[in-house]
């Protein structure tokens, strides 16, 4: 089948689906995005990857990861192979010294292991075909609220913040393994 190379465009709060996100992926050499709706957990362990943050005790995700290298295990790639009645299914290509193995995964853990193993992303064309978007239907889309929205919760009370009391917000969020907050408070602090 012919495999379609990914790259992660952005992570947007849903503002059609309540407590989601749409992670919209963009075909590279093209403008054709594919947007995965997933959940909060899901977005923010994206994030965390995407953001280069460190918790202070390993993340599920990164639980994974260290195992996986305990073991000589490395993932070469993740493929996205089919959609069927709305859900996304993935694979782990996988490498252990010459063996290569597959494994079944949730779409949106898959590129939270291939954020984390600086693996390539992949979706089949007939995933593409059924559930991609070009800019031009996108406008059409019922994601296009979503991906066009600078929305996000709480982000209202962050932006009357100084740089020192997001400093200290950021140190508190981590400290108390609310990533979802971190990542909006280092948003921020970017914009500052």
């Amino acid at each position: 089948m012919n495999k379609l190379r990914l790259s992660i465009e952005s992570l947007v709060y849903s503002q059609t689906q309540s407590g989601a996100y749409v992670l919209v992926m963009v075909e590279e050499g093209t403008n054709r995005k594919l947007p995965i709706v997933i959940g909060t957990a899901e977005a923010q362990a994206i994030a965390i990857a995407l953001e280069d943050m460190n918790p202070p005790r390993p993340l599920t995700h990164d639980l994974f990861v260290n195992f996986a290298a305990a073991f000589n295990i490395n993932i070469l790639e993740v493929i996205i192979t089919k959609l069927h009645e709305g859900i996304f299914y993935s694979e782990l290509v996988c490498e252990n010294f010459a063996n290569k193995i597959v494994i079944d995964s949730r779409t949106s853990d898959a590129i939270a292991l291939a954020v984390r193993f600086k693996c390539p992303i992949y979706a089949y064309q007939e995933v593409f075909d059924k559930a991609g978007v070009d800019p031009d239907t996108l406008q059409n889309s019922k994601f296009q609220e979503d991906i066009d929205s600078d929305y996000e919760p709480d982000t209202l009370e962050l932006k009357h913040k100084t740089k020192e009391e997001l400093k200290q917000m950021l140190n508190d969020a981590i400290k108390k393994e609310d990533y979802e907050l971190a990542s909006k408070i280092r948003d921020e602090l970017k914009k500052k």
